[in-house]
């Protein structure tokens, strides 16, 4: 019984091992998306008054987006709440849309290209590990539109 006992426990601890490895590198993950959203610049603008409070939102209030437009010949954007945007899709979806992005001003979208197919995965897990919160951001105006305040103007 003993020799049963101790052959089911070499069976079984590998397994047990395997788990606590993979939680292990599931938490090295979120950290190391939380450490890109924050060198990365990603909470200056879809942090609501983060740059004002000189980082220091709280990160239950991180990557929510921002109701501040950005306004010039384009039009007006508004930073999403990547929040929300993450937790709406599969981390593949999330690989794809992230890697072909091509947004309006201000979003640097051309310093993604830059970026490590992990960078890309760890944020994403980041953001779940967040969890959605928020709400989405104002629609993009076309230049035509004035949009409401508060909004930064960008020289025509």
């Amino acid at each position: 019984m003993k020799r049963k006992a101790m052959l089911i426990s070499c069976m079984i601890a590998p397994l047990m091992l395997s788990g606590f490895q993979g939680e292990a590198r599931d938490r090295a993950s979120i950290s190391n998306g939380r450490y890109m959203a924050m060198i990365a610049g990603c909470n200056d603008c879809h942090t609501k008054g983060y740059a004002f409070s000189d980082g220091r939102t709280p990160e239950s209030q991180w990557l929510m987006g921002d109701d501040l437009g950005w306004n010039g010949p384009w039009g007006t954007t508004y930073p999403v709440n990547l929040r929300l945007l993450a937790s709406s899709m599969s981390e593949r979806t999330w690989m794809r849309v992230i890697k072909q992005a091509k947004s309006r001003p201000p979003m640097p979208w051309y310093a993604l290209r830059d970026m490590s197919d992990r960078d890309f995965s760890d944020i994403y897990r980041y953001l779940r590990h967040l969890g959605p919160a928020g709400r989405p951001a104002p629609e993009f105006l076309p230049p035509v539109k004035t949009p409401p305040e508060p909004y930064v103007r960008y020289p025509r």
